[in-house]
């Protein structure tokens, strides 16, 4: 049975890594927000149509981390490079397919969507430096697979505050132009994230040669795309890939519906999903702890520490997001203070910030059961058990922002009812499938 100290030694590492790498949202925003309406509306789009291509990388690492954690588990470490290697090569060609198709198409797409003529401009402005960061991005993602499959997570703390430090930096300088670089507005910011991510690879490859024992894990190994190795991975991944896309392109939807209430409503919505993505850090590292401690326990056969792990991990998310409600819910105009400086935008994103907060509490711990039905290796269970409730999530958006054009903060209630569902849709699955005998 894992301990409150094994759970919380893991996931401290991986909280802080979100954090510091959820600096660099927060950072964004906060500083484009000075700039103006326009440049933190287009900010919010361009970055989810970053994070939109950015996901199906981040679900083929969370399927790679699955495959590692088993192995890992099993102790057959020298097949935990060969993962590691061939996700590299793989995740390097997408990005190169998805830099090509948004060089020609990513205007294209966005025009369709955005109705505003200058949050379209800084928009593409955005992106046309943004989408460099893939060839870095997802490189990165794989070297955080293999190091929460490995349960050596402490690198990751390291690799996020220098990651998030270059982008406090460069953003200072590149969107201000401060000591003597030119000011650029939301290009700096793009500009500043795409360095930072690549600073980031450089660190992983440094750590990795001189830390790991490359070894023992076969990272000496390289050999030439190994297709079925790579099918493998896939078999459990590309319901992960898919899942995480699902789920961040309805996002996607919430802004495009909320873009089209107003230039305002936007830059409300983008301020609320910093705070609520910042809120979520420790529920994370506690959901992809849990990942990481189900599939290593079925690789050592330890299936009866499945449940009691998931409700003790699931227990201790709600308690810390208990304490992080209750201080936001006291002042939440100082919190969206960050962001902005703007008072009557202040005033206008205090009542989604209490919806999201009340969202929160019940995603503590659906997350953390998710994560917990992702971890038995069953992702296409968890494919289809999220799939069916972002229907209910695009259903409502659809309903309240785009036909009846209700306020921001009635818009986030998709979040209360999403989270509702997906626990919902989680308890049932690992109390009633057979999940204890799935083999990857």
């Amino acid at each position: 049975m894992y301990t409150n100290r094994k759970i919380w030694n893991v996931s401290y590492p991986i909280f802080l890594s979100l954090l510091a790498q959820n600096v660099i949202n927060v950072t964004d925003t906060a500083f484009l927000g000075r700039v103006g309406e326009v440049e933190l509306g287009a900010s919010a789009m361009g970055g989810l149509y970053y994070i939109c291509a950015f996901t199906i990388a981040f679900g083929f690492s969370t399927g790679s981390q699955i495959v590692i954690g088993r192995r890992n588990g099993e102790g057959r470490y020298d097949q935990i490079g060969p993962v590691m290697i061939q996700g590299v090569f793989f995740l390097l060609s997408l990005a190169a397919i998805l830099f090509l198709f948004s060089r020609f198409f990513a205007g294209d797409v966005m025009r369709v969507l955005i109705s505003s003529d200058a949050i379209l401009n800084a928009t593409e402005e955005f992106l046309d430096w943004r989408v460099f960061g893939f060839f870095f991005s997802f490189v990165n993602v794989m070297f955080r697979a293999l190091f929460i499959g490995i349960t050596r997570t402490k690198v990751l703390t390291l690799n996020a505050v220098l990651m998030a430090m270059t982008n406090v930096l460069l953003d200072y300088l590149l969107i201000f132009g401060h000591a003597g670089f030119p000011k650029m507005g939301i290009q700096g910011a793009a500009i500043a994230s795409v360095i930072a991510e690549a600073v980031s690879i450089l660190f992983f490859v440094v750590y990795t040669r001189l830390t790991v024992d490359i070894r023992k894990y076969a990272l000496n190994q390289i050999r030439s795309f190994d297709f079925s190795l790579l099918k493998r991975v896939l078999d459990i991944s590309v319901f992960t890939m898919l899942q995480y896309f699902l789920s961040i392109a309805t996002w996607f939807m919430f802004f495009i519906a909320v873009e089209h209430l107003g230039q305002r409503e936007l830059a409300v919505a983008n301020i609320v999903r910093s705070i609520y993505v910042v809120m979520l850090i420790p529920v994370n590292a506690l959901a992809t702890t849990t990942n990481t401690f189900v599939s290593n326990s079925i690789g050592a056969g330890a299936i009866n520490q499945v449940i009691p792990t998931i409700w003790k991990i699931c227990k201790l998310s709600l308690g810390i997001m208990v304490v992080f409600a209750a201080i936001v819910s006291l002042m939440p105009g100082w919190v969206v203070s960050v962001y902005t400086n703007d008072a009557s935008l202040v005033a206008a994103s205090v009542p989604s910030v209490y919806v999201i907060v009340g969202s929160l509490l019940i995603g503590s711990v659906a997350n953390v059961a998710f994560n917990g039905v992702s971890g038995t290796g069953n992702t296409r269970s968890a494919l289809f058990m999220e799939a069916a409730v972002l229907i209910l999530y695009v259903l409502f958006v659809y309903v309240a922002g785009m036909r009846l054009r209700l306020p921001v903060a009635v818009c986030f209630l998709t979040e209360a009812i999403y989270y509702t569902g997906l626990l919902v849709a989680s308890v049932i699955y690992l109390k009633k499938s057979s999940w204890q005998n799935k083999r990857i």
